[in-house]
């Protein structure tokens, strides 16, 4: 696209220019012609924040903004269909209501509605700059025409043209302190208010807002209320009869679901009313009329002398989206992660910490948002201060600051008030009936807590309690269960004059057991050493238990007779002794350090990869003997290679070439070229080399034991 942004000659700050009300206006002007050319009746912009980490929603089209509330900001790994949209950099397109349940269920849950949606990210030299996301109502057909993401490809285009000219320019786009709404080009702004006052039924028009915009004076009649208190209104507002909620729902349905509906609701305190709302890209027309065979039998209810607070669906969107999220954390930071990159976005807060109570004073254990060092100052506050995080984290009842004068007031010369920011939401965490803490959401500008926001985030803070406190249990028993496992293993190898030897061991990432992979190197005399892997069978502390021993036997049966056919058939014995169920593999080498030789046993080990000093590499192919513990009387014959100078030895178990999905033949090849690639490096280089994919990976179900030996001059 060629645009020809607007010129200006002021600068900001940094040199950089302000965004001009031109640049907003070119990419609203390109918004605008959407439902023309896709036929589609509702959508928006999202541009990514400048941590590219946040996609902050910037405009809306034909769309009211409390739809969109709990959506403003949201993190790039929520799961909903414009954060897969920026993350991939790829088209989604959802054809409908089944399709969004399937795919995207928490998005479902907030929006029960029929309707289909695509999110096309705005990308522009290289560089995502947003995503644009459009609705069709349910009558669309199921897929895109060609013709559709033809024009969709070019809109998205023009979009990220109009974003990159912006940028290029010193003034880049940003969100305002609210989205801004967007009418399409074919608005038709005058109601019409004389024409249908002569209908026989009521007629309203409401906008985009969900507020009444015409009403003629039948309509008012018939709801009781007179045309100027009702102008400007919301219906569930203006007429207490119709605070119930399932008829907000039918409204949501009609303008997110772009199709009629209707619904029959009694004004008190006996006269039934029909509603048909007709909906558009312009908001809604509806149709009131008394109702036929109105029906008396459903129970009058009076209308509520106080106003009602219902949960929107927006509010309960947060509650299972965060609960669903949190049962997918497992740490401590897994949890801190879900509440700064869910939560915080959807309420518009800047800052979040957390604070548990522990020996009498309050401990930091996460936060985002806050600059480096400022939230030190929290850390080991006593429980008998004076401060609103104590108050929280002693007392179940949360503490809400709409503005700093409000917190200096109960507070004055406290820490809180010195980190920046102007408004606070004290939650206290509660768990089984007892307080742990307290978690901290802070705003950079005053922020009011309706009465909704309120409850969600009392009951957010309920969640995020049992989460942590699950958390802190789990993080305890794999620090527990890691720091057996360490002491089991060798805590340095041997030096040996002539072999240069390294080791990783990589726990799994997945459940808190400790493995049984274990590795040693036994020096047996001046010229002798002996190299022993293996793996236990299973994620115990019976599996740990028994590695444990098999290794204190090995070095024992080596001290006796390093051949590794004796020591592996010993430990073969000494297993089935011990009358174990548990099975173990293992690789046993006795190197000869004068010969240049080695001689190789192995119990059902995955084989050795051996690296030449030209480069090659070879897996090893040993005679394998079975398991240890399958059978009392198996044999593990040797077999004898030669470890010229510059030889590699990779030693390994399962847990390196097993991924699930992944061809374990393949696995192999891609581990040796990695070896014949990497073979030349410091064995420290090379180790990191070998085990590095594995280590990136975040679901790992085994834990993974690598040996490296070189042959080097003595």
């Amino acid at each position: 696209m060629s645009t020809s942004g607007p010129a200006s000659s002021q600068t900001g700050r940094g040199g950089a220019a302000p965004v001009t009300e031109g640049d907003l206006d070119v990419v609203a002007a390109i918004l605008r012609t959407a439902p023309d050319r896709l036929g589609t009746h509702m959508g928006g912009l999202y541009l990514l924040s400048d941590d590219r980490q946040l996609l902050e929603l910037a405009m809306t089209l034909g769309a009211a903004l409390e739809f969109t509330r709990p959506w403003r900001g949201v993190g790039l790994a929520a799961p909903i269909p414009v954060a897969d949209a920026a993350r991939d950099d790829r088209v989604v397109w959802v054809g409908g209501a089944e399709e969004m349940v399937r795919r995207y269920p928490r998005v479902a849950v907030a929006m029960p509605y029929a309707f289909c949606l695509v999110a096309a990210p705005l990308v522009a030299q290289g560089t995502t700059y947003g995503v644009v996301f459009l609705l069709w109502p349910a009558s669309h057909p199921p897929e895109l025409s060609p013709s559709e993401r033809h024009e969709l490809t070019v809109l998205a285009s023009e979009l990220a043209g109009a974003l990159a000219w912006a940028a290029e320019a010193g003034h880049r786009i940003r969100p305002g302190p609210r989205p801004a709404a967007v009418t399409a080009e074919n608005d038709a702004g005058d109601p019409l208010t004389a024409m249908v006052a002569r209908l026989p039924e009521g007629v309203c028009g409401i906008d985009l807002d969900g507020r009444l915009a015409a009403v003629t004076p039948t309509a008012a009649e018939q709801l009781g209320e007179p045309v100027e208190r009702l102008l400007g209104a919301k219906p569930w507002a203006a007429l207490p009869w119709l605070r119930d909620p399932v008829y907000e729902y039918h409204y949501r349905a009609a303008v997110i679901g772009g199709q009629s509906t209707s619904f029959v609701a009694m004004r008190p305190p006996d006269r039934w009313l029909s509603f048909q709302l007709y909906p558009d890209a312009s908001g809604l027309t509806v149709r009131i009329s008394p109702a036929e065979g109105a029906h008396h039998e459903l129970p009058t209810r009076e209308p509520p002398a106080e106003p009602v607070v219902h949960t929107r669906p927006g509010a309960l969107y947060h509650i299972l989206h965060l609960a669903s999220a949190l049962t997918e954390a497992v740490s401590v930071q897994d949890v801190m992660s879900m509440v700064s990159d869910q939560i915080l976005p959807a309420f518009g807060g800047q800052a979040v910490a957390v604070l548990m109570r522990e020996g009498g004073r309050l401990r930091t254990v996460g936060h985002r948002g806050y600059p480096p060092g400022l939230i030190d100052q929290f850390d080991r506050t006593p429980l008998t201060e004076p401060t609103p995080g104590v108050q929280a984290s002693t007392n179940p009842v949360p503490a809400f600051f709409e503005t700093r004068a409000e917190l200096e007031r109960l507070y004055p010369d406290r820490q809180e008030t010195q980190d920046g920011m102007a408004a606070w939401a004290y939650l206290p965490l509660v768990t089984s009936g007892r307080l742990i803490g307290t978690c901290v959401l802070a705003f950079a500008g005053p922020h009011r807590f309706s009465v909704e926001e309120r409850a969600v985030l009392t009951s957010l803070g309920g969640l995020i309690a049992q989460a942590f406190d699950r958390a802190r249990l789990y993080d305890t028993k794999l620090g527990l269960a890691h720091g057996l496992q360490d002491n089991l293993l060798p805590h340095a190898l041997p030096l040996v004059p002539g072999l240069e030897t390294t080791a990783r061991y990589l726990p799994g990432t997945e459940g808190m057991e400790i493995g049984g992979d274990f590795y040693d190197i036994i020096r047996v005399d001046r010229d002798t050493v002996a190299v022993v892997i293996g793996d236990v069978q299973g994620h115990s502390v019976n599996a740990a238990a028994l590695m444990g021993q098999i290794r204190t036997a090995v070095r024992a049966f080596v001290t006796a007779d390093s051949d590794p056919s004796l020591v592996l058939a010993r430990t073969n014995r000494l297993l089935a002794d011990l009358d174990t169920a548990l099975l173990a593999s293992c690789v046993c080498l006795r190197v000869d350090l004068v010969r240049r030789a080695a001689w190789l046993a192995s119990a059902g080990h995955p084989a050795p990869l051996l690296r030449s000093p030209d480069g090659r590499v070879n897996p090893l192919e040993p005679q394998v003997g079975m398991m240890l513990n399958v059978d009392r009387s198996a044999e593990y014959p040797a077999t004898c290679i030669g470890l010229p100078i510059g030889t590699t030895l990779a030693l390994y178990t399962d847990g390196l070439i097993e991924t699930p999905g992944v061809d374990l033949d393949q696995s192999l090849a891609d581990l040796g070229a990695a070896l014949a690639r990497h073979g030349g490096e410091p064995l420290d280089h090379l180790a990191d080399a070998l085990i590095g994919q594995a280590k990136r990976a975040e679901h790992r179900t085994d834990d993974i034991a690598l040996l490296l030996v070189r042959s080097v001059p003595r």
